[in-house]
């Protein structure tokens, strides 16, 4: 019998999953494209338009993280295990989705915001997942493990998300916002522009965040991106800040908390 009380007392187990450490997570396969198991759309952004990509979320394990209040999650796919950190809200509907690099990673640039902000969201009623990928770099494969993020949280009840993603996680978090119904706002910091060459079907409100000194990335990405985009839209040069925006810290937090605020947390 599988129980319904989330959001996010974290029910929904599936009965037959038989996994320890908080069981396995029931996914009602209705939180992504297809649902997941169902086809992904095959236009990815990626270099293999043609090439079919499916993707099957079977199974969920947690247990209790490190960081106050999170829990550390095992994702099981039918193309690998996607590890992700999330702290819940009990009650709340919204969630926020932290998104790496090229390289991957989970705490996020500016100071490691995205494990500060876990903490701080949580207090204004928004839930955070930080969510690692399977294959770092591989832009089609980020995609889809975004998405399953997506799935898992429409599955335990999450209504709406705004997807956060650094550099390369930029253009995934585009990309994702553009092909997931949850997704409701795209932050992009110090974003790259492959991946974002159909930001004009995103239709939703994008914020857009770049340093001025940026030796990764250089600005111009993130104004192009701008350019292309719909409204809502907004870009923030930093001046003086680099690929990893330390130098504005605070500032960053402090836009990308009141962004997130404003279209996962409740009216």
């Amino acid at each position: 019998m599988t129980n319904h009380p989330s959001p996010f007392g974290l029910p929904r187990r599936d009965p037959n999953s038989g996994n320890g450490g908080g069981g396995g997570f029931e996914d009602d396969g209705t939180g992504g494209p297809g649902g997941p198991g169902g086809e992904l759309p095959r236009d990815l952004g990626g270099d293999n338009p043609d090439e079919e990509l499916t993707l099957k979320i079977t199974g969920v394990r947690a247990r209790q993280g490190q960081e106050p209040g999170e829990m550390d999650l095992e994702i099981e796919t039918s193309r690998g295990t996607i590890t992700a950190f999330f702290t819940p809200v009990e009650g709340k509907t919204g969630v926020a989705l932290f998104l790496g690099g090229a390289g991957g990673g989970v705490r996020g640039p500016a100071n490691e915001m995205y494990v500060t902000l876990a903490g701080e969201l949580a207090l204004k009623g928004v839930s955070t997942l930080r969510l690692e990928y399977r294959n770092a770099g591989e832009f089609e494969e980020c995609v889809m493990d975004a998405l399953a993020g997506c799935s898992f949280l429409k599955g335990i009840g999450a209504e709406r998300a705004v997807v956060v993603g650094h550099s390369f996680g930029g253009a995934v978090a585009v990309k994702a916002g553009e092909l997931a119904p949850i997704i409701s706002a795209v932050c992009g910091l110090s974003s790259q522009r492959f991946g974002t060459f159909e930001v004009e079907r995103l239709s939703k409100p994008l914020l857009l965040i770049h340093g001025s000194q940026d030796e990764v990335l250089d600005q111009q990405a993130s104004k192009d991106i701008y350019e292309r985009a719909r409204e809502p839209k907004r870009l923030v040069i930093l001046e003086g800040d680099g690929h990893g925006l330390a130098r504005h810290a605070d500032e960053v937090r402090s836009l990308v908390t009141q962004f997130v605020v404003d279209h996962a947390g409740e009216a």
